[in-house]
């Protein structure tokens, strides 16, 4: 005759006993951290964030990632090569940047004000301006914003750019061009600098001596981080982020969980929930665990 699972049979209780046990184990491991950390080959850390409340709030929206990740401002949206986190740089790249190899149409590298100021291009990022006019502003009223770069010139580029070599046989001349800092193209777009090209060359301080085909092209940038207490909330196993609606700084322990400064047993988060519900249900499940194996 088949016996039958009751809530007074010993083996019945056993079976809820290992459940319990079971869901203690898993409560844990649901603690996941709500923000993502990588997006293609790329690592997300603090002060950068893909989800909203992630990272810190002055970089709210500045990242998107699709299969790679991408930096964007009002002028496109640029893939980010690389970002140091210990000297905190991020290398990105203009897919409409003209280089050595290639020509591109000109167009205007924009940042919004604050990014500007926070993450502005690096010092040893250089902006190579193109094909310039001889009334140029830079070449007259306002010609000491070029300067000597490395020791290279407007013939040395002309001459071993495929791309840049178009410039020289149309004028049978070589055009001048200025070799500026951010600020320049900050201040006055393409138009008013009345030069038809630009490029952008980085880790300057390295190049002399060597040849354009050899410059490493693209923009790097240099961020700042704000003191906001994030190791701490770090170090307890926490992800620093933001209050959406106060931009407040909050340390995010899981999806459902955030503390206002670290995650630590029974600390209070900013929406008034905390660790202390999780411990009151452990605790139910220990205790009526003991319970039924008291009773088995």
């Amino acid at each position: 005759m088949q016996s039958t699972l009751t809530p007074y049979t010993p083996f019945f209780k056993l079976r809820i006993l290992t459940l319990l046990l079971l869901q203690l184990q898993i409560l844990p491991t649901l603690s996941l951290s709500p923000c993502r950390t990588s997006c293609g080959n790329v690592a997300i850390k603090y002060p950068f964030g893909l989800d909203d409340g992630c990272g810190a709030p002055q970089f709210r929206h500045m990242f998107n990632c699709t299969t790679d990740l991408f930096f964007t401002t009002p002028s496109g949206a640029y893939k980010v090569q690389s970002i140091d986190y210990d000297k905190k740089t991020m290398v990105v790249y203009d897919p409409a940047m003209s280089t050595c190899s290639i020509l591109q149409p000109h167009h205007d590298f924009l940042m919004t004000d604050i990014q500007s100021v926070i993450i502005p291009p690096s010092p040893d990022t250089i902006f190579v301006l193109l094909n310039c006019s001889i009334d140029s502003p830079v070449l007259n009223h306002y010609k000491n914003l070029c300067f000597n770069f490395s020791g290279h010139s407007c013939d040395e580029l002309y001459g071993s750019c495929n791309a840049f070599r178009l410039f020289h046989l149309l004028t049978n001349s070589t055009p001048p061009c200025c070799f500026t800092g951010y600020d320049t193209v900050k201040y006055m777009s393409m138009n008013i600098l009345d030069c038809t090209h630009y490029t952008t060359v980085i880790n300057s301080d390295n190049l002399k001596g060597i040849g354009p085909l050899d410059w490493v092209y693209g923009i790097k940038l240099s961020f700042t981080v704000a003191e906001t207490g994030c190791e701490r909330c770090a170090d307890s196993g926490g992800t620093c982020g933001f209050d959406t609606e106060t931009v407040g700084f909050s340390c995010l322990c899981s999806t459902s969980m955030n503390a206002t400064r670290e995650c630590a047993a029974g600390s209070v988060t900013d929406e008034g929930h905390g660790h202390a519900p999780m411990l009151l249900f452990q605790a139910f499940v220990l205790i009526l665990g003991t319970f039924l194996c008291m009773n088995l």
